[in-house]
């Protein structure tokens, strides 16, 4: 494992990169209503990134190359979801924009998971609790602490709701290349793993599932999807640990004020 330090002025790039994300997810929102294709909701995000002069780093990314902009699942579908412009969404669905954004040769990575129209009270319980299991796990990152930390934090939230957590993703390190070290697990043991310190920029992304924690991947090689066929919720930020504490990057001026988090400034 070899993990880069970020100096603040790295940190301060990922930060502009992440505002990218930050102003298509202040847009999207509206945007997501029945009839839309999951390809319209890429091409909406990949406009703003373009408009940025900054690059979709999803596209062409991987073995086989990713064909999309950003990635777009629906329900079932956990992650890498291919935008496909017969892939209407609709009432009761749940949409999961995993996006990645590189400028000026610095990533940012968010995921959000919006509810279409109107959901079931079941439903929005599970997009609720991906996001409060990052924020759970958010709460033990400090200079001192360890990755076992964070991952037990949010295994926690899933467990209290009874939902699975996917194992075999994970999040991880980010600056000049998308996935970076360490890993950042969604579960594990409370004292054990590597221990924070500043100038660590990292992703943590909650994937919860309604029923078994169990995935499969599908023939296009990319979409991942439980096992079980059961809905799932995913949510990340990309965020930095400094000596003046933790400062989540990709959160709307909307989500900072809800959860009293700090505005970078370097």
């Amino acid at each position: 494992m070899s993990v880069v330090l970020k100096t603040k002025r790295e940190m301060q790039k990922i930060w502009e990169a992440s505002q990218v994300l930050v102003d298509i997810f202040e847009q999207i929102p509206a945007y997501i209503v029945p009839g839309r294709s999951t390809q319209d909701l890429a091409d909406f995000a990949e406009k703003i990134i373009l408009a940025h002069g900054a690059i979709p780093t999803c596209k062409g990314y991987g073995d086989p190359p990713f064909p999309g902009a950003i990635c777009v699942s629906v329900n079932d579908e956990v992650v890498h979801g291919i935008p496909h412009p017969e892939h209407f969404i609709k009432e009761g669905d749940l949409v999961t924009l995993d996006m990645v954004a590189t400028l000026d040769g610095y990533c940012a990575d968010a995921a959000r998971t919006y509810a279409v129209g109107e959901i079931t009270a079941a439903d929005r319980q599970l997009m609720e609790a991906a996001e409060e299991g990052f924020f759970a796990g958010i709460k033990e990152v400090q200079v001192g602490k360890r990755l076992g930390d964070l991952g037990h934090a949010v295994q926690k939230v899933a467990e209290k709701y009874g939902y699975g957590v996917v194992q075999e993703l994970c999040g991880h390190g980010i600056g000049q290349e998308m996935h970076e070290d360490p890993n950042v697990l969604n579960y594990g043991k409370a004292g054990h793993g590597l221990r924070f310190e500043p100038g660590m920029v990292l992703c943590c992304e909650p994937m919860f599932t309604a029923g078994k924690r169990y995935i499969e991947v599908m023939d296009d090689d990319w979409t991942i999807v439980t096992a079980d066929g059961r809905k799932s919720s995913h949510y990340e930020n990309t965020f930095a640990l400094t000596d003046q504490g933790v400062f989540i990057f990709t959160l709307t001026p909307a989500e900072r004020a809800k959860y009293g988090v700090p505005i970078w400034k370097i």
